[in-house]
């Protein structure tokens, strides 16, 4: 499993991004994360011809970028498991049932306690979620100065080649300037 951000999100580059460490098998698919907002970063399962190559693929993503049309992207991997996918056959002999606890029910406790619990994961996911997301602001603000400067630098060297101030540079300094491209 990939997770990755929503706005890199297309399929076809997904798999093109995990074509570079290794062939996907059939399909990529996205998991819909129904509890937040649309924007957030997204999981994607990305089927792979064996084990090996997924376990390959999830070290050389943790220690490496992760490629998106041309921009790394903050990526996460892990195995997947087979709680993951939707299709799952499910569990023999599991059934979910529904029913209201009356305050006098020894399960009524328990419930309580769940209902608890829940909440409180709920917003400890939310304070994560948060923090996890100004992380990604900062490394996307990070990538673009990194992407302006050296777009700055290539315009200056373009200017200069283009002006021919290196070629009167050259001519002062008396370098021919195709020597000077050579070291």
């Amino acid at each position: 499993m990939v997770k990755v951000a929503r706005e890199s999100g297309d399929l076809s580059k997904v798999k093109f991004g995990v074509a570079h460490h290794g062939n996907s098998k059939r399909r990529v698919k996205f998991i819909p994360n129904y509890l937040e907002a649309k924007n957030i970063g997204q999981a994607a399962l990305v089927e792979l011809e064996n084990p090996d190559q997924a376990k390959l693929i999830v070290s050389e993503i943790s220690n490496s970028s992760f490629m998106i049309c041309g921009m790394p992207r903050p990526v996460r991997a892990c195995a997947a498991e087979a709680e993951m996918f939707d299709d799952r056959p499910r569990k023999p002999g599991r059934k979910i049932v529904c029913r209201w606890l009356n305050s006098s029910d020894p399960d009524f406790e328990v419930a309580k306690k769940i209902k608890h619990t829940v909440r409180k994961q709920a917003e400890e996911a939310k304070f994560l979620l948060k923090h996890q997301l100004e992380e990604e602001e900062n490394l996307a603000k990070k990538q673009m100065e990194i992407l302006n400067a050296s777009y700055k630098k290539f315009e200056l060297i373009d200017s200069v080649v283009g002006n021919r101030v290196a070629d009167r540079l050259a001519e002062r300094y008396r370098v021919r300037v195709a020597d000077a491209e050579c070291q």
